[in-house]
């Protein structure tokens, strides 16, 4: 017999005291609760979720030599073509000891490289929640998470050099043939702005980070040519900015400023130019370096300039819109609290984009530019170190080169003349 029976048993031989029952209640709840929750802790320990069938399962319906499922719907539901995610797999596994399949303290296979990543790249393509693949992959929630935070930050770690660089001199003399083409000479893309909705944004930051959209949200700037390809990100300012307040801390002109840009000889309609431009819509600030459509068109060379304008202009909202088809999560609502790992996710999206760009580049029609010679790209008179901050005479006088709205006004009407001279030479 315990010693609440005991207690029991002189309490019921005669003790009337309210302050006896009452105690002998308490501890008796309390018992019982301890009681259940070691049960349930002991229940909930260890859950035997047989990874290696999951591996087996995902092995065969898409990585064995005949897959149960076809390479088409390898690249639905992936985004991507097998042999760019093998790529992705091979150089990630090798990067990131974690993705390394190990066994545990008793000898047992772990989850596989392949179970790892597929999640990964699940969640970044379809938005969904980390425990959404756990009866398929056999893998865990917090293993999910992990998985995702390992893999965006070792695919910007490899692949980030190559596909978030800025255009280097081939680039650049082909983005202008292609601009050239299109009847925009010295064009180097379109530039806009995406918000990114914030589900779970702080309480405290909710304010500063609701504009126009009346919901947290984060900005990401781009720049995007005519193939989709994005040249340019960033990513990270709250939602009450505009496109104008995000043009001013982003580092979209910052080779020009410190003197590593690529100079550009050109003439539109007589007038020579040395400096590429992007296309821009109406709130940004006419710049020399942006070319925008024209708000009332009131002749029929302005209408014609404006509607070219504007069709060049959809390139960076398509790849936006490109974007967000790929990868679900960046269109859906943002879930997780801290913005580091919502901006190592948006790169990741990009530079898997840009991937998927390049490996998918002969599957859509490109501009015909083999009837134009090479566009020459000027070499830097002087090199100048990437460590060294320029001189501050030099910065301002770049800063008001790039910020010039005599020379954007006589570009924009150059324009508008030898639009209208194709347009009617045609």
């Amino acid at each position: 017999m315990n010693s609440d029976e005991i207690f029991l048993n002189e309490f019921l031989n005669g003790s009337d005291d309210d302050d006896t029952i009452e105690i002998l209640a308490l501890r008796r709840a309390r018992k019982k609760q301890n009681e259940q929750s070691a049960s349930s802790r002991k229940s909930r320990s260890y859950i035997d979720r047989a990874t290696l069938e999951g591996h087996n399962r995902l092995f065969k319906d898409y990585f064995a030599t005949i897959p149960v499922y076809s390479s088409q719907m390898f690249r639905r539901r992936f985004r991507m073509s097998r042999d760019l995610f093998m790529r992705i797999h091979s150089r990630v596994e090798a990067h990131e000891p974690y993705f390394q399949q190990k066994r545990n303290s008793v000898g047992k296979l772990g989850l596989s490289s392949l179970q790892k990543i597929t999640v990964a790249l699940r969640i970044l393509c379809y938005g969904v929640a980390a425990d959404f693949m756990d009866e398929y992959i056999r893998i865990g929630e917090t293993t999910t998470i992990k998985s995702l935070r390992y893999f965006v930050q070792s695919i910007i770690d490899i692949f980030g050099p190559v596909y978030l660089r800025k255009p280097n001199s081939e680039d650049i003399a082909r983005l202008l043939q292609i601009g050239k083409v299109r009847g925009f000479p010295i064009m180097l893309g379109s530039i806009d702005c995406m918000h990114w909705r914030w589900k779970n944004c702080p309480t405290a930051w909710k304010c500063m980070f609701t504009g126009h959209c009346h919901e947290p949200t984060i900005i990401l700037e781009a720049v995007a040519s005519y193939d989709l390809w994005i040249w340019h990100a960033f990513f990270g300012l709250p939602g009450s900015h505009n496109d104008i307040n995000v043009l001013e801390r982003s580092h979209v002109f910052s080779e020009i400023t410190s003197g590593e840009g690529y100079p550009v000889d050109y003439s539109i309609n007589g007038h020579n130019y040395n400096m590429g431009y992007y296309l821009a819509d109406g709130i940004y600030p006419p710049w020399a370096t942006f070319v925008k459509s024209i708000l009332l068109p009131m002749n029929r060379k302005t209408k014609h300039f404006t509607a070219a304008q504007e069709s060049a202009r959809k390139d960076v909202e398509r790849a936006f819109s490109v974007l967000q088809a790929r990868f679900a999560i960046v269109r859906g609502p943002a879930r997780y609290f801290d913005r580091d790992t919502l901006n190592k996710i948006t790169m990741t999206c990009i530079i898997m984009h840009n991937m998927i760009v390049e490996d998918e580049h002969e599957l859509h029609p490109q501009p015909d530019i083999s009837e134009y010679e090479q566009i020459s790209i000027s070499p830097l008179v002087a090199v100048v170190s990437r460590t060294q901050t320029p001189e501050l005479m030099n910065f301002n006088q770049s800063l008001h080169k790039i910020r010039d709205r005599a020379v954007h006004n006589q570009l924009q009407e150059d324009l508008v003349e030898h639009l209208w001279n194709t347009y009617s030479e045609s």
